[in-house]
């Protein structure tokens, strides 16, 4: 399994307060990550996922754990990258590579998720 690509794991802790906070106001998903923990639907599904790594992102990937899955999270966009979020899925164990650079074929997310699973090819 590749390493994390993170800016820096100590803004981990101000990254989970501000995922609790966007946590309190998402009841709807909150609803399923309660059912996805209890009856684990994805227990051994890989989820790549190459979205704007945000507190919302970081609470839909956070069910979908709780749900079974492996989580493997490319960030897709430099500006929309959260660092502390990422930081925090992290710290939490999940696989993260946060997006630093604007060439079209350096943010081509679904290779980097293939590529933190040890894949190269879909």
């Amino acid at each position: 399994m590749q390493e994390n690509v993170i800016k820096d794991i100590n803004l981990a802790e101000e990254g989970e307060r501000r995922i609790e906070w966007a946590r309190r106001h998402m009841p709807v998903l909150q609803t399923i990550r309660d059912e996805y923990e209890r009856t684990k639907p994805l227990e051994g599904v890989r989820v790549v996922a190459c979205l704007h790594v945000t507190v919302e992102t970081a609470n839909l990937l956070i069910a979908l754990e709780a749900g079974g899955a492996e989580i493997a999270l490319a960030g897709s966009n430099p500006l929309s990258t959260q660092d502390d979020v990422a930081a925090a899925l992290a710290a939490r164990g999940m696989h993260v590579m946060r997006s630093t650079a604007r060439t079209t074929r350096s943010t081509t997310g679904a290779s980097k998720g293939r590529s933190i699973f040890g894949r190269t090819s879909p």
